[in-house]
C-alpha cells in the first residue's frame, strides 16, 4: 500500500497543490525541489523539504531513500521539469527535462519504488497548433511534438515503457493541460473575443484541482506497465461552441459527432475510462 510519496517539483505551481491535496488524504508527503516552497520552508512543515538536483544521479538516489527523519519512498510523483520552451533555450530545456526523468526512473528502479506518476504534456500533441490537428477532439495518438520541451516529454514517455519493461514498475504518464490556479481565471474574460488567442492548445486547460484528483488516480489505479492519459478539463477556455471555434480556426478538420456545447477538445475519454478520472469544476462556476 503507498503511504510515503516523494513529490519531485513540489514548490511549483502544481506541485504546491497536489502536496497540500496528498497531505489532505492522508499520505506522508515529501517534497524535492531545488527551492522550498513556503509550505515546506518551516521546521514544523508535515512535507519536509529535501533540497535536490534532479539532474544528478547521486543526490536523487539519496532522497529517495529516506534519511534520519524521512523513510524511503512508497511512490514517487515526478513534477519536476523546465515548464515550457519559453523557459529556457531549446538544447537547456531537451537536456534537462530528459535527464531530470531518466534519473528519477534510475533512481526509483534501483531503491525497488514500484508506482511512479509523472507529468508529462499536452505539448505531445502538436502544441501550438500552428499546423492543423488532424481530427478532434485530439487523443493521445495524436503525437506531433513540434519543440524540444514537447519532445522531451515524448521521450520521457519512451523511457516510462523501457523502464516498465526491465523493471516491472508502473508508470502513468498525465499529459496534462495548461494549469490554472484560481487567480488565474481573472485573465479569461480577454480570451473569449478573440478565439485565436487560444487556439494555440485547442482553447484547453486544467485546473488545480483536476491535477490533484489525477495524481491520487495515477497512485491508486489498478494498474501495471507505462501508459499516458490526457488531463484536461471537460470544457473549454471559451464561451462560444466548440465546433464554431473549429470551424474558424481549423475549417475543414473533422469533429467528433459527440462534441457539443463548450465540450474540450483534448479528449479525456482514455482518462475516464481507465483511470475513473472525473473533472467535475469548470471555471464557469466563477463567473
Amino acid at each position: 500500500m503507498i503511504r510515503r510519496v516523494a513529490v519531485t517539483g513540489g514548490s511549483g505551481k502544481a506541485g504546491r497543490g497536489v502536496v497540500r491535496d496528498l497531505l489532505e488524504r492522508g499520505y506522508e508527503v515529501m517534497n524535492l525541489d531545488r527551492v522550498p516552497s513556503p509550505e515546506s520552508s518551516t521546521p514544523d512543515s508535515p512535507a519536509p523539504f529535501v533540497r535536490a538536483d534532479l539532474t544528478d544521479f547521486g543526490q536523487t538516489l539519496e532522497a529517495l531513500s529516506g534519511g534520519d527523519h524521512w523513510p524511503a519512498a512508497d511512490a514517487v510523483v515526478h513534477l519536476a521539469a523546465i515548464p515550457s520552451p519559453l523557459h529556457g533555450t531549446p538544447d537547456q530545456v531537451f537536456r534537462t527535462n530528459v535527464t531530470s526523468t531518466h534519473t528519477v526512473f534510475s533512481a526509483a528502479a534501483r531503491i525497488g519504488i514500484r508506482r511512479v506518476v509523472w507529468a508529462s504534456s499536452e505539448t505531445t500533441l502538436g502544441l501550438p497548433f500552428e499546423r492543423r490537428p488532424d481530427y478532434a477532439p485530439v487523443d493521445e495518438a495524436h503525437m506531433y511534438p513540434e519543440t524540444s520541451y514537447a519532445l522531451s516529454k515524448v521521450v520521457g514517455e519512451e523511457m516510462a515503457r523501457q523502464f516498465s519493461r526491465w523493471t516491472g514498475m508502473t508508470i502513468i504518464g498525465l499529459r496534462l493541460s495548461n494549469v490554472m490556479v484560481r487567480a488565474d481565471y481573472d485573465q479569461f474574460p480577454g480570451y473569449w473575443d478573440d478565439p485565436q488567442a487560444r487556439r494555440w492548445n485547442l482553447w484547453g486547460y486544467v485546473d488545480e484541482s483536476h491535477v490533484n484528483q489525477s495524481v491520487r488516480l495515477g497512485l491508486e489505479a489498478d494498474l501495471d506497465g507505462a501508459d499516458s492519459f490526457i488531463i484536461a478539463a471537460a470544457d473549454t477556455v471559451m464561451k462560444r461552441p466548440s465546433r464554431e471555434l473549429m470551424a474558424e480556426c481549423f475549417p475543414g478538420v473533422p469533429v467528433a459527432e459527440h462534441v457539443s456545447g463548450t465540450d474540450t477538445l483534448l479528449s479525456i475519454e482514455k482518462a475516464r475510462r481507465v483511470l475513473g478520472y472525473r473533472p467535475e469544476f469548470t471555471w464557469r462556476e466563477l463567473f
